[in-house]
């Protein structure tokens, strides 16, 4: 039909697109010949191939409205994700989601992101036509089955699934927030081996009085040769070989701490461990806040990370700056091929437990993440060690960013060395240690102290730790 000359408007839905897809991939038919059979114009079938990995995402991921002709994208597409995450979880427990429930959910995501966002009924009904949300019929996968109850206890405060759930809800120390870290562990300035990264996943509370225990992942090896006759129950964090953080148990962990403290929390968490619901374990005292991807709210306070970055660089140029003392003429670069993985294990150890714990307070208030309104009032600034010598504060600044100018460029601005050229320099093995052994070195370490002029608090730390190393050896 043409009215004054032009052709009216015909848009295609989603299933029709992929129709089209299908009869230019399966047969010879010319882009021309499918648009008049859709009775569409030629650059419309063009603009359908050109769009056409996004149109097969859409279709294969199942929450996309098939009907639908256009697709518009709402304003707030961080509360979108956040809530249809949000959904999908719920979904994989079988909660029975209402539309007042969805709208409180949306307002609570927008209050967490800082943005201010009325949901509205008409809002609701935009937002299931988009993600293909229905909520009188169950989607995606199925429920899991209940497990058995032996006794008809009442549920715990705040764990009802059909009660919406807020940052109010909880006291500062039971809001936790967690985020994985990549590091590049034995870079150093102007040089850095792109293989040397670890994955790093802190936690804390908002009111900075709990750090949860590192999990690292990552290496080379399953087991570093520097692992050799170190007990998994000795190392100062939870280490896993391994591309990714294994979520499932590091959740399931969380949560039998949180029942045998008789605590339930709140944990913040990023929209892709969180998309992934049905493979997370049923939990019975973590309540997940899913936040959006794209870093707009951080769920562990951006200079929280930073800080313990920071923290962990000058604990490494400290011990470089000391393994090129023992041997005169050791390049940065040589001391650096030195450190093992333990070493990097034991210094982020170190590095985060001297996170301060009012830092992390104030970080999670100025963040937005803080449950009342007496939200702490002063930001505190964290006392860090001198620079090296001949390192200026740009040029540290830059050194502890390395990561993110990795993760930007697809390498890092200083010299990069390919796994290929590291191969002569895995971490090396050392022999074990005798009783003797250990005397002998803290006979030196006494004798070190007393030479340079230890302080008397030094020797009380000394003290301790002599009195702990002779009952080992002798017990």
């Amino acid at each position: 039909m043409e009215l004054g000359g032009k052709k009216k408007l015909h848009a295609l839905s989603l299933a029709e697109k992929i129709q089209v897809l299908e009869l230019l991939d399966e047969s010879k038919m010319s882009q021309s010949e499918v648009a008049r059979r859709f009775q569409v114009s030629q650059p419309q079938i063009s603009r359908i191939c050109k769009n056409k990995e996004k149109l097969l995402a859409d279709w294969c991921s199942g929450t996309a409205n098939r009907e639908r002709k256009r697709k518009r994208e709402s304003k707030y597409s961080g509360i979108d994700e956040a809530l249809l995450c949000w959904y999908h979880i719920a979904r994989a427990k079988a909660w029975d989601i209402t539309g007042p429930m969805l709208l409180h959910k949306a307002k609570e995501l927008a209050d967490l992101m800082g943005q201010h966002f009325v949901p509205s009924i008409g809002w609701l009904v935009r937002w299931k036509r988009r993600n293909n949300v229905g909520l009188g019929a169950r989607h995606g996968l199925p429920p899991p089955p209940l497990p058995p109850r032996t006794s008809p206890e009442p549920p715990p405060l705040g764990s009802d699934p059909h009660t919406p759930i807020t940052l109010k809800d909880f006291s500062p120390d039971d809001i936790f927030g967690c985020t994985e870290v990549p590091l590049l562990y034995r870079a150093v300035p102007g040089r850095v081996v792109s293989s040397d990264q670890l994955q790093v996943l802190l936690c804390a509370n908002s009111g900075g009085t709990e750090k949860r225990r590192l999990m690292v992942v990552g290496g080379r090896q399953p087991s570093p040769r520097c692992f050799f006759g170190v007990s998994s129950e000795a190392l100062p964090v939870l280490y896993r070989p391994g591309p990714g953080i294994p979520w499932a148990d590091w959740l399931a962990q969380l949560d039998q701490d949180m029942g045998q403290q008789g605590r339930h929390v709140a944990l913040l968490l990023t929209a892709h461990p969180a998309r992934q619901g049905a493979d997370l374990p049923e939990l019975q005292h973590v309540r997940l806040l899913p936040l959006p991807a794209d870093g707009t709210m951080p769920c562990l306070p951006t200079p929280v990370v930073r800080d313990f970055k920071t923290r962990y660089r000058h604990r490494l140029l400290s011990k470089l700056a000391a393994l090129r003392g023992e041997t005169e003429g050791t390049s940065l670069a040589d001391a650096g091929a030195g450190i093992t993985v333990l070493d990097a294990l034991h210094m982020m150890a170190a590095a985060w437990d001297r996170v301060p714990a009012s830092f992390i307070r104030s970080s999670f208030a100025l963040a937005g993440l803080w449950p009342s309104r007496t939200a702490p009032s002063t930001r505190e600034v964290p006392k860090m060690p001198p620079l090296p010598d001949g390192l200026r504060p740009e040029e540290f600044s830059r050194f502890v960013d390395l990561e993110g100018e990795e993760a930007d460029k697809g390498r890092c601005k200083e010299e990069v060395i390919s796994e290929g050229e590291e191969e002569n320099r895995d971490d090396g093995f050392v022999p074990l240690p005798t009783k003797a052994d250990a005397l002998r070195a803290l006979g030196t370490l006494r004798r070190w102290f007393e030479c340079n002029g230890a302080s008397p608090e030094l020797f009380g730390k000394f003290y301790d730790c002599e009195e702990e190393a002779e009952r080992m050896c002798y017990q």
